[in-house]
């Protein structure tokens, strides 16, 4: 009963313009920067640590972008209920899709990579209205299940499939041969269990996921980086593809895991308002320092 109350109160606000779900952004962000002070703890020791070469003028600053930017992707998301196609193809601008195609055109499978950065959740949309072939979303399923079907059942309203990280290569084998993408949010925090590599990443000894090269290198699927960017008029985003991959096979262990992390720290420094500061990136620290 309280999911379908959820569900249909979001569906309800999904509907209003956008100009007025801006509007509830614009309250949200007064109320989450200014009275609660949401996470910033978090986001100012992440924006302190990753650059310690800005002054805290700078990091003022930067924080402050992100915090007004944050509520945005709230409605955002929440618009995603109901969203028409033709509005999320205006909205995000696929910049290069061909860089994808020539991959599909060649009978290949692709191994998407992208981050917590602009709206990876309309990202979703996009991708799926991009092309008729499979569309895998990989991702870390959260421990509230209701939550998970409601948000679940929003994200493959355009034809995506959500896979949990547990079940992608059940996925995979079953595509096997026919050109797909899977698409990789790479720069979540993994359990230790999940890995044991750490590299630096913004400055800092992180644990990262090596998920996305252990499945490029089973299927020798080419690894193609999807930047979501955010463009100057609100609620606009363009998305670039980059090969970064081609034959993953030729790479040894890591390589590969390092070159989309290396990728996504530039973007990110080189306009660090739009990443998710709010999540605790750094808290899983090696056994022998925790």
């Amino acid at each position: 009963m309280k999911k379908s109350i959820l569900h249909f109160i979001l569906h309800m606000m999904s509907k209003m313009p956008f100009w007025m779900l801006y509007g509830i952004s614009d309250v949200l962000y007064i109320l989450i920067y200014h009275v609660l002070g949401y996470r910033k703890k978090i986001v100012f020791r992440n924006l302190r640590n990753s650059f310690p070469e800005k002054s805290e003028v700078e990091i003022q600053t930067i924080a402050k972008q992100f915090y007004r930017y944050f509520p945005d992707i709230i409605v955002e998301v929440v618009k995603m209920f109901s969203i028409n196609k033709a509005d999320v193809e205006r909205r995000i601008e696929l910049l290069n899709p061909e860089e994808v195609y020539r991959h599909f055109d060649a009978g290949r499978a692709v191994i998407g990579v992208t981050a917590h950065y602009g709206n990876w959740e309309l990202g979703i949309h996009r991708l799926s209205l991009m092309t008729d072939f499979a569309r895998l979303i990989i991702y870390k399923p959260l421990n509230n299940e209701d939550i998970n079907q409601i948000y679940n059942g929003v994200r493959t309203r355009f034809g995506a499939t959500m896979v949990p990280m547990k079940q992608i290569l059940r996925h995979i084998v079953r595509l096997k041969n026919t050109p797909h993408i899977s698409m990789f949010v790479a720069d979540q925090t993994p359990m230790y269990q999940d890995s044991d590599y750490y590299m630096t990443f913004l400055n800092q000894e992180t644990l990262v996921y090596t998920g996305t090269e252990r499945i490029a290198k089973i299927t020798n699927s080419p690894v193609v980086y999807c930047h979501i960017g955010r463009k100057a008029k609100r609620g606009h985003y363009f998305c670039k593809f980059t090969t970064l991959v081609e034959t993953p096979s030729m790479y040894a262990d890591h390589e590969i895991t390092k070159i989309h992390n290396e990728f996504t720290e530039q973007i990110i420094r080189d306009t660090p308002a739009y990443w998710l500061w709010s999540h605790n990136r750094w808290k899983r620290q090696r056994k022998d320092k925790a």
